[in-house]
């Protein structure tokens, strides 16, 4: 353990910085799996509105750099195209 205080200090804003991505990543994870869920549903409006927030979040987390944005940028692309084929 640390002795220091700042290792201390540090100690407590990786373990807040830690939790805060973790609840990023978990919402991440839930509006993707909306997107999937709707596209089941055969509404391609509903699929459309949940794609439309989930490119959202994805976008606003990769700007906080919890996720690079060549992933962020790949997450979209093949949601958008799951999105689009399952609405023809």
């Amino acid at each position: 353990m640390a002795t220091h205080k700042s290792a201390l200090k540090r100690v407590k804003q990786s373990e807040k910085k830690r939790q805060r991505n973790k609840a990023a990543m978990s919402a991440m994870k839930t509006l993707i799996k909306k997107v999937h869920t709707s596209m089941e549903g055969k509404d391609p409006k509903v699929a459309s509105e949940h794609l439309k927030t989930a490119t959202a979040y994805i976008d606003k987390i990769a700007d906080k750099k919890i996720i690079h944005k060549n992933k962020a940028s790949r997450l979209v692309s093949r949601l958008t195209a799951k999105v689009n084929r399952a609405s023809k």
